[in-house]
């Protein structure tokens, strides 16, 4: 047997678990809708992992399921974005969208800064908030890397960062659910208004379902239409993200090893059999190919419009949530919960901000622009 025979052979099993997994979730939600499967698989993964009920064996696949599993996740959801359908809207949606997924992205970094918050919690509580919830901290997940700069505020691992963004965005994103649509009608909002602050505000895709179908047909139709023009923001925002992560693990290289090299020279130790700067920096590509593929998806979609059967488009978007439900088990799976009790209840207070950010940020726009 071939050792590629022998890799592919490693990962089944931790797969079969995966997928199981999400089955279940997959299952739950069909039956308690306001609970979202991604969620659910993350909660499952945490349990299994933290009771050891997950075999050895299955640890390649799991970790497949994480990163390559993932990524396939992700291009897929490109095929249920047109970029012409957002911007019928009308430029001032497009206007509230742009608005918000800018100013509560940088806003929470900011504060996640002041309020020291691990660096990738962060910036993954950033993006589910700004983006699309759960879907978009996965997607970021896999560019997003911790920081060593700062002694004064441990970063967390991705995989406890991630649970703990998905936790935040799911929290609050539900309570948004019945706030929204309720405060629209308490203010009076246009149809047009109303839908494009609860597209624009609400993290989840299905949580923007949820909360539009309480508002009314017309307002839903709204709301997810500009819900989706905030997942188009994804793709570019994780290759911008991407880039400065690179360039910013690229200086901390540099840096550690220039301060061992000063520490041997003034210790009397030899320097030159030390790597250089240069060889232990790992070039990554400017864009990541999954963003790549993201985009392709978007395009084909955006340029073929109606012409892809409505039938093939649901059965998509089913195998790219079930992808990313097998990739959050991977994720709750990674993460060690006495960690993440002894920060998650700043992350959470991180992403209550970023949450009521994006509510005013947005409403303010939708009065103005729309």
């Amino acid at each position: 047997m071939t050792s590629r025979s022998q890799t592919a052979l490693a990962v089944v099993p931790g797969l079969a678990l995966a997928a199981a997994v999400a089955i279940v979730a997959t299952a739950i939600n069909h039956y308690l809708p306001l609970l979202s499967g991604l969620l659910i698989a993350i909660i499952l993964g945490l349990i299994l992992a933290n009771t050891h009920l997950i075999p050895e064996r299955c640890m390649p696949g799991t970790k497949m399921a994480g990163k390559t599993v993932l990524r396939f996740g992700v291009v897929l959801l490109g095929l249920r974005l047109s970029i012409p359908d957002v911007i019928a809207l009308g430029w001032g949606a497009v206007g509230v969208i742009a608005l918000t997924v800018i100013c509560v992205y940088m806003v929470t970094l900011v504060l996640g800064r002041l309020m020291k918050v691990p660096h990738t919690t962060t910036v993954l509580t950033a993006t589910g908030t700004a983006i699309c919830g759960a879907a978009a901290v996965a997607g970021m997940s896999a560019v997003v890397r911790p920081s060593a700069a700062s002694s004064d505020v441990p970063d967390d691992d991705v995989e406890d960062a991630a649970a703990t963004a998905i936790a935040s965005v799911t929290l609050f994103g539900t309570l948004g659910i019945l706030l929204f649509p309720t405060l629209a009608g308490l203010l009076h909002l246009s149809t047009m208004r109303s839908g494009v602050w609860i597209g624009a505000s609400i993290h989840e895709v299905g949580q923007v379902v949820a909360a539009g179908g309480l508002a009314g047909p017309d307002i839903l139709d709204v709301a997810v239409l500009t819900k989706l023009g905030r997942v188009v923001l994804l793709a570019p925002l994780v290759a911008i993200v991407g880039i400065i992560e690179g360039r910013r693990v690229k200086h901390e290289e540099l840096a550690a090893i220039e301060a061992a090299e000063v520490s041997a020279a003034l210790e009397g130790r030899p320097v030159d059999h030390m790597p250089s700067a240069q060889a232990n920096v790992v070039k990554a590509p400017l864009v990541p190919a999954f963003v790549i593929g993201f985009l392709i998806m978007v395009g084909i979609r955006s340029v073929t419009g109606d012409a892809i059967p409505a039938g093939i488009l649901k059965d998509v978007n089913l195998v790219a949530t079930f992808l990313l439900t097998m990739a959050m088990y991977a994720m709750g799976a990674g993460v060690n919960l006495r960690k993440l009790a002894s920060t998650g209840l700043k992350s959470l207070g991180l992403g209550a901000i970023a949450g009521i950010v994006a509510g005013v940020v947005s409403l303010l726009g939708a009065l103005i622009l729309v």
